[in-house]
């Protein structure tokens, strides 16, 4: 078969012989040489790296929770002669934890809107308010677990309250990581200002808390609203 068919192929064979001729006439001298890991076709630049690598955990975490909501699923009726799930929500209190966690998301998308300004002050104001927010909302939660608590509705006591305490509990620990997150974005956006690293990882952080809200918004609709239904 003749060279004239496989364009491609011979193209490759091309730049692998090139890179080869190329790599032993720098040998030695020091020289980035494209092709060998250090020119132009070497490593991604360590910002698309860390992105990357941050886009996979987001997803990993999607996958996650979605295990717990199809835990959720199937043992939504598993209560074990306990009380059912419509038993055990409180929908006003639950409004507004929900009210606070969007309203935190909205004051994060404007943090980052001051933050592409390089406005210093409403940057951190607005993340201040996000945390105060996200912390609300934790006490919130919290509170509904201290007074099922007291009620003897302990995860122990059925699949049901199992897999409730676990998707819902899952969801606060990460929007308390997120807040310590918040906290130290906050001490280095004062004393490092707006560096390019800074403010990348001031992306992921958006990206990170606008994931949990949409998480939320199927945990308050899958699990109070449909369990308050009839």
């Amino acid at each position: 078969m003749s060279d004239m068919g496989l364009p491609a192929s011979v193209e490759t064979i091309r730049r692998v012989r090139e890179d080869q001729r190329l790599a032993e006439r720098s040998h030695g001298t020091g020289e980035d040489v494209a092709g060998t890991g250090h020119g132009e076709t070497g490593p991604a630049h360590k910002r698309i790296i860390v992105g990357y690598g941050f886009w996979i955990f987001l997803l990993s975490d999607i996958v996650m929770f979605s295990c717990f909501f199809a835990a959720f699923a199937v043992q939504r009726g598993a209560t074990a002669g306990g009380p059912s799930i419509s038993q055990i929500v409180d929908i006003p209190r639950v409004g507004f934890e929900t009210a606070a966690l969007l309203l935190s998301s909205y004051t994060c998308m404007l943090s980052f809107a001051a933050t592409n300004r390089r406005n210093l002050l409403w940057t951190q104001v607005f993340l201040a308010i996000t945390g105060f927010l996200g912390l609300i909302f934790v006490g919130l939660e919290l509170w509904e677990f201290i007074e099922l608590a007291e009620r003897g509705y302990t995860p122990q006591l059925s699949g049901m309250l199992t897999a409730f305490f676990g998707l819902v509990g899952l969801h606060g620990v990460h929007v308390t990581l997120g807040g310590v997150w918040l906290a130290t974005m906050m001490a280095q956006v004062q004393v490092k200002g707006f560096r390019p690293e800074i403010v990348h990882r001031l992306i992921c952080f958006n990206l990170f808390w606008h994931a949990l809200d949409i998480v939320w918004i199927g945990i308050f609709t899958i699990v109070y609203l449909m369990g308050v239904g009839p």
